[in-house]
């Protein structure tokens, strides 16, 4: 690839028509870096994740009311489709008044019912508030990070109140802190409702802590205690250090019981939450300690004697700057810009940038701009779905979106909007990717996307633009043999060039 075209595609989302990097490429790109909006005009109007938890423990008071005057009903449904029509932004109250009622109808399945519909808007008008923001973005490659690093802190929707926290994760957690430090991204995430509720910290009690002392004395107490290691095992495995990096699981149950006490405000009813004091605004990262393990912990071969809520917020920030978290960081970032298989010289060079300046992103960012290895000849990445689809509508000029396009078109490719299932996110090689069904799916998408152009798009003109003196001459005469201007656009959509950067 032509440096303009590599500028365009391998850093930010795809050419936009009109879209000019300038005759320094490298230049445009770090210029990105202060242009970079944290709230695009897409994003306004989005929900605070306090917000939709104090929704979503009205509900579930609700709920319990109702089933208890209505006798036993099914559980509440998770996982299920997000398709509903919404537009981006605008949502009903996610808790209305109680549902009227028909003779025979069940209450509680009533507004399970129309919860469910509402958490299908609320995601459905997230997704589409990301969609606009990286099709609009002025600043693409910095667009990019942004979902560089969502993937890295992943979560998945698989449980309601996850999926309803999903986008404002990325809004609250990610977005402000793109052009800080690794270290002050890394909290902020850890903290975040939707990190706590979805690896189950938000409920993990210290065995020897004052509420499971109580707890075991029966002192109007019903819950199950227990330490949960979810949150402790990926903050070391994923967040951080990386997989087989010399923490033992010993290591990971002494930072989970480093980490009770972290919990979420408004999700506690009853004799636990007036016991645990984990009161405050709903959404609130708290600190309980009364669910907090006490005494010294041992991590890493070190001694951790610091109390409360200090003892895992020193080992968070011991984390952050680790040798090896560096080494896991670079390797991540190496593997997105400059190939599957990461240059050793790249991850190095990264991963003492990371040590040389305590995790400042803007340089690791600055770097990468820097480096011989992103800028290789060819195309070096299989573009995922969410990739792919940005890039393509980006491409086509889309201004507009319709409710419940990006959602269904993600779940069509196979990469649906945060949820990858796993903590460890959406897989970033192109073996997850390239397999004949899924390039099949692409190109039945991009004869969608084609027919909704009407033929008012030189395809010919379009590519040259998109790819500046990369366009090899077979996809060139491709597109000019095409017979009509729809299919052309639709063959420059799954090109070679356009499938991968």
């Amino acid at each position: 690839m032509a440096s303009m075209s590599i500028a365009l595609n391998r850093f930010g989302l795809g050419a936009r028509p009109g879209e000019d990097p300038g005759g320094d490429p490298r230049a445009w790109l770090e210029q990105q870096l202060a242009r970079y909006a944290i709230a695009p005009p897409p994003l306004a109007g989005q929900p605070a994740s306090g917000t939709l938890v104090a929704q979503f423990a009205d509900y579930r008071e609700q709920i319990g009311r109702l089933r208890k005057a209505a006798g036993p009903s099914p559980a509440p449904a998770s996982g299920t489709p997000l398709l509903s029509p919404k537009p981006a932004g605008a949502m009903a109250p996610l808790v209305a008044p109680p549902p009227v009622v028909q003779a025979g109808d069940d209450p509680a399945e009533a507004l399970r019912k129309q919860f469910g519909q509402q958490s299908r808007d609320l995601y459905n008008g997230a997704v589409t508030a990301r969609a606009l923001a990286a099709i609009q973005a002025p600043a693409p490659f910095a667009e990019r990070l942004v979902h560089f690093w969502a993937n890295h802190f992943a979560i998945s929707g698989d449980k309601m109140e996850v999926t309803n926290l999903a986008g404002a994760f990325e809004f609250e957690a990610i977005r402000p802190h793109l052009m800080g430090s690794f270290r002050d991204m890394l909290f902020a995430v850890e903290r975040h409702p939707a990190m706590l509720l979805f690896l189950d910290q938000a409920v993990s009690v210290g065995p020897n802590s004052p509420l499971a002392v109580r707890a075991g004395n029966r002192l109007n107490v019903r819950r199950n205690l227990g330490l949960n290691e979810n949150l402790a095992r990926e903050i070391m495995e994923l967040h951080t250090l990386g997989v087989r990096t010399g923490y033992s699981q010993a290591d990971v149950t002494e930072f989970a019981r480093a980490l009770t006490g972290w919990t979420v405000a408004g999700f506690g009813r009853g004799p636990v939450a007036k016991f645990t004091g984990a009161t405050g605004r709903p959404g609130d990262f708290v600190f309980a300690d009364a669910m907090h393990e006490p005494g010294t912990r041992t991590i890493l071969g070190q001694q951790w004697p610091q109390a409360g809520e200090a003892q895992a917020t020193a080992v968070l920030d011991h984390l952050a700057t680790h040798p090896a978290t560096a080494r896991h960081i670079a390797t991540k970032l190496a593997r997105h810009f400059a190939g599957d298989d990461p240059p050793p010289r790249l991850v190095a060079r990264l991963g003492a940038n990371f040590v040389k300046t305590g995790g400042n992103l803007p340089s690791l960012y600055r770097t990468l701009i820097a480096s011989p290895e992103c800028w290789a000849p060819g195309t070096v990445k299989f573009k995922s779905p969410w990739e792919w689809s940005i890039s393509a509508m980006r491409a086509v000029g889309t201004q507009q979106l319709q409710p419940n396009a990006v959602p269904g078109l993600m779940y069509q490719l196979g990469q649906p909007v945060w949820k990858p299932g796993s903590p460890a996110g959406w897989d970033d090689v192109a073996g997850a990717w390239a397999g004949p069904d899924a390039v099949l799916r692409r190109v039945e998408a991009a004869e969608r996307m084609a027919q909704r152009t009407r033929d008012q798009i030189d395809p010919r003109a379009r590519a040259a633009a998109m790819f500046p003196a990369a366009l090899s001459p077979a996809t060139a005469q491709a597109i000019a043999r095409a017979e009509s201007n729809s299919q052309g656009v639709a063959l420059m959509l799954v090109a070679p060039e356009f499938l991968r950067r």
